[in-house]
């Protein structure tokens, strides 16, 4: 394996999906459509008609989301791995990103793991009931301050940060009218922003519970393998690499937070100087410099960033 160990391929979730998306990259390199041919087997419907034509609502309702966001994933990865791209020293995948980072890493395979977030999607969907439950973004307040207003929002009810994206950009979910409390809390509290996203599901936090059973239980049956590449995950911001852990971490994953601050942190003091995210989208190059001025974060979602990011590993 022709490995560079300053580089970090970073995975995105869900959020990062649009019509349209890889199409430039799937015009110009064939792995592209071959890899969602395979997940549309999988699916039993054409992933890529959707990916590429919507409709929207399809898109983005969550068992369709989670499994097109890990076919784009794997496809750009096998795009770069056959453009001559060098493998990484770690990976990491932000929620879901973290089923297709395992896919990358040979921890999981590509087709069942297709099948298996589809169905993490439906046990995700059907935990909370449909307008219950509510997602927004705060900005400008730190961890701390968003956590007490959490707490003095829920009056009874589910609200809780859930993903710890960057310094001063923290995802809160849980009840719809708790979120809401907690939107006018935050404001009152200094936050720049603080406003509901466009999102039904409460993912990562404890009203996922149900899911997280079910979860477990549809894992049991999976098999999954040591990752060539150790993987930082979401749920404790560790690279244990045993299938009973990785198995374990992605259970709580689904009701805990996702403490990507933390995880590129930590990668860059484990060395990482250079990270590439691999899928759709630009969202996590964004998150990456404000978490870190250092880092040199690069995304190849079309075919001259691909380019682009290739060439620049031919340095030392």
């Amino acid at each position: 394996m022709n490995q560079r160990k300053t580089l970090a391929f970073l995975f995105p979730g869900q959020g990062s999906q649009s019509i349209g998306m890889l199409a430039e990259l799937g015009e110009r390199h064939a792995v592209v459509q071959k890899t969602f041919i395979e997940a549309s087997a999988a699916m039993g419907e054409d992933l890529w008609a959707l990916a590429s034509d919507g409709p929207e609502a399809l898109l983005n309702r969550t068992d369709h989301t989670q499994p097109i966001m890990l076919t784009a994933g794997v496809a750009v990865w096998r795009a770069w791995l056959e453009g001559g791209g060098v493998w990484p020293a770690r990976m990491a995948g932000h929620s879901l990103g973290e089923y297709t980072a395992l896919v990358c890493a040979g921890a999981l395979g590509f087709a069942e793991a297709v099948a298996l977030v589809r169905d993490r999607g439906r046990y995700m969907q059907a935990a909370v009931a449909e307008g219950e439950g509510g997602i927004a973004a705060v900005l400008g307040l730190d961890d701390d301050t968003i956590a007490t207003v959490c707490a003095d929002s829920a009056e009874g009810e589910v609200v809780e940060p859930v993903n710890f994206n960057a310094p001063g950009q923290v995802v809160i979910a849980g009840h719809a009218q708790a979120v809401e409390r907690a939107i006018a809390a935050a404001k009152h509290a200094g936050a720049k922003r603080a406003m509901m996203l466009p999102m039904s599901v409460p993912a990562h936090c404890s009203l996922m519970a149900p899911a997280a059973e079910q979860l477990e239980q549809r894992l049991a049956k999976v098999e999954v393998s040591e990752p060539q590449v150790p993987i930082v995950h979401n749920v404790d911001v560790s690279t244990s690499g045993s299938p009973a852990a990785i198995k374990a971490r992605l259970v709580d994953q689904v009701r805990s937070p996702v403490r990507w601050t933390e995880c590129v942190r930590t990668l860059a003091a484990e060395g990482i100087t250079e990270t590439i995210e691999c899928g759709p989208g630009r969202v996590l190059a964004g998150l990456n410099r404000r978490i870190d001025r250092q880092l040199d974060a690069q995304a190849i979602d079309n075919p001259d960033r691909l380019a682009e990011a290739l060439n620049s590993m031919e340095s030392p």
